[in-house]
């Protein structure tokens, strides 16, 4: 081989170029235009360069608020978090058994995935309305989040339990671990990355989520709803400051998630598995 690279390659290369333009480049323009001096717009030129809108943004505003809708997104995103890893494991270890009507749980726990977002939200804002019951956030849409993070919880777990070597289950239970012990000391560290995973997919999906809020989150909107409603009413820079808030609140998360797998990766290296201590 020569070294020199085909047209194949440029043509890929281009595309990809082209892929991460298209998907950063309108984030890190409300990036830049977070930063307007005072009396910046919405658009460049920038007028200063400044945290002005930043601190505008924590102000009391006429129109929104951000502070309520970050933490109602935030509490409902980790509420569903929990739930979703808690029964995406519980749900994997069951379906390693074949039970009567397994199939017909498993494909009833999915179909939430192909029936739109919109029309989930607007039943289960019909159905709290014939009940008498009021939609909240905290309730309604907690459910209508949990009928989007459970299904991919689920299917992610699956996948990894068809991988687990179960010898290790029965290493554990020669050595006289019982059945919770086997599962603390002996699955669930082998696990946790598949844990951490399916709850970085809770949390995110359940903080993005606009359409299953629409018409499930009541009197109190969640943070997508906020700023959809701010897009329409706010005219200035703090738009922007609010972007680029939400999306560093994000990388924040993510962030969170690769420390915790490297924090997972250097423990095993130092102590190896807890299976010992099941015994």
């Amino acid at each position: 081989m020569n070294g020199r690279r085909g047209p194949a390659y440029w043509l890929l290369a281009g595309f990809f170029g082209l892929f991460v333009l298209f998907l950063y480049g309108p984030t890190l323009t409300i990036l830049v235009l977070s930063f307007q001096g005072p009396s910046g717009g919405l658009t460049f030129p920038m007028n200063g360069v400044s945290l002005h809108w930043f601190r505008n943004l924590f102000e009391k505003q006429m129109v929104g608020d951000f502070a309520g809708s970050l933490q109602r997104s935030m509490i409902l995103g980790v509420a569903v978090m929990l739930v979703t890893v808690a029964a995406s494991f519980s749900a994997g270890l069951a379906f390693r058994s074949r039970f009567t009507g397994a199939a017909f749980i498993f494909y009833l726990a999915v179909a939430s995935l192909i029936v739109p977002s919109i029309l989930i939200s607007l039943g289960i804002g019909l159905l709290y309305r014939v009940l008498g019951w009021d939609a909240a956030w905290y309730s309604s849409a907690f459910g209508a989040h949990l009928t989007w993070t459970l299904p991919f919880g689920l299917l992610i777990m699956f996948a990894v339990f068809n991988r687990f070597d179960r010898r290790y289950e029965e290493a554990a239970r020669d050595l006289g671990a019982t059945s919770w012990q086997t599962i603390r000391f002996v699955v669930i560290p082998i696990l946790l990355p598949s844990l951490i995973g399916v709850g970085l997919f809770g949390f995110t999906l359940s903080y993005d989520e606009f359409a299953r809020s629409l018409y499930t989150s009541g009197t109190f909107n969640t943070l997508p709803l906020e700023i959809y409603g701010m897009t329409t009413n706010v005219t200035t820079p703090v738009l922007y400051a609010l972007g680029t808030v939400t999306t560093g609140v994000s990388f924040l998360v993510i962030a969170l998630a690769l420390v915790s797998f490297t924090w997972v990766r250097r423990r095993r290296q130092r102590h190896g598995s807890d299976a010992g201590k099941a015994a």
